[in-house]
């Protein structure tokens, strides 16, 4: 399928040519602004499917909302009906298209184009008035606040809000990107589309949240960004990072036993570290009441050795990192691990909760 895209090297072109490549669609034709009018019509003539999100937000003059929205669109829809083409159509608009301002209006007369063409033609076609869109590759300082806020505050730059309880909705370029890549399959019905989830939040709300990832890369605490809004943000704000950010230092501890390390802790399930074991060497030598931890031998060989707080009843094993055997610590056994091999001991550590120096549930008992 030849797929004309125009605004192909703007910030949803360009995160939408990637996924259609990577969907094997591999026949795109890119139209961004340094196109030539010959190469619009030469692949409009061609497509069989036009994704138009060309459009213009900030204009240098008022004028410009009209020539690169409304007349742009009516200049793609005289062409295609003049040739008698009835190619499918997806547009993206704004919700603005429905407030009395220049964008808005320009948005709406090319909506209207849009309808047209879809009436004249019989072509289907698709309008989504989107709210603000956030993701990867958005031009900062430009139409998006989300990536004003991502980039500025990744590169230590302060940001300006006005209302910090404005509320403002937003969809993932991800999203976006998926809903209009299912267009392709023709079985959906034309009309007005709106892509979900939509996320209503405030702008302070925004600005919180990112200023939080950024520490967190000195707490270790980490969000919860594995699902739904924070997700989406912190893959974001991750794009922002300039190169000589990619990398951070955490904490470690060491002294004549070896050293520990902490990696990441999390609100609700724990934290991860690792420590290392010269040869020879015992580290542990204590219970919990409550706590529970995971241990996975990555090098070296270890015993695990378990005592009963109340019955004194025992327990070893020796695992190695030739087999990838989780170690768990059960509440009121004690615990240690030795080194029993010839080699550094390097062993990977989660523990369920938080370590609270004020209240740390773990009581010094060697075996």
């Amino acid at each position: 399928m030849k797929i004309l895209i125009t605004g192909a090297d703007g910030f949803i072109g360009r995160n939408l040519c990637l996924r259609l490549q990577e969907a094997g669609y591999n026949d795109l034709v890119k139209i961004d602004r340094d196109s030539s009018l010959a190469e619009l019509e030469t692949g409009l003539l061609e497509a069989e499917f036009v994704y138009h999100l060309a459009g213009i937000n900030r204009p240098k003059n008022i004028e410009e909302f009209t020539e690169g929205n409304s007349n742009l669109t009516r200049q793609i829809v005289d062409f295609l009906l003049a040739k008698n083409k009835s190619i499918p159509m997806m547009m993206s608009s704004s919700i603005q298209a429905e407030l009395d301002n220049a964008y808005g209006q320009s948005k709406a007369a090319a909506e209207k184009q849009i309808e047209r063409y879809a009436s004249v033609s019989g072509a289907t076609c698709f309008i989504y008035r989107y709210p603000n869109v956030f993701g990867k590759w958005c031009k900062p300082n430009y139409n998006s606040f989300v990536a004003t806020f991502c980039h500025n505050i990744a590169n230590n730059i302060d940001i300006t809000i006005n209302d910090p309880s404005a509320v403002v909705n937003l969809v993932y370029i991800d999203d976006v990107c998926a809903d209009a890549i299912k267009l392709l399959t023709g079985t959906i019905e034309g009309g007005y589309k709106k892509v979900v989830p939509v996320y209503s939040t405030t702008v302070g709300e925004v600005a919180e949240l990112i200023y939080r990832f950024k520490e967190s890369r000195s707490t270790l605490v980490t969000e919860n960004v594995g699902e739904g809004f924070t997700r989406a943000l912190y893959s974001t704000w991750l794009s922002y990072l300039p190169t000589e950010k990619f990398t951070y230092t955490v904490p470690s501890y060491g002294d004549d036993r070896g050293i520990f390390c902490e990696m990441l802790k999390t609100h609700a399930a724990g934290q991860f570290s690792f420590f290392t074991a010269h040869p020879g060497i015992t580290r542990g030598g204590h219970y919990h009441h409550t706590k529970n931890e995971k241990f996975l031998v990555i090098r070296g060989q270890a015993c695990f050795k378990f005592e009963h707080v109340i019955t004194g009843e025992r327990y070893e094993l020796n695992v190695s990192s030739d087999e990838f055997r989780i170690v768990e610590t059960v509440p009121g056994w004690t615990h240690d691990v030795t080194n029993i091999g010839n080699d550094e001991l390097i062993v990977m550590l989660w523990a369920n909760e938080i370590f609270n120096r004020n209240e740390p549930d773990t009581i010094a008992r060697p075996l």
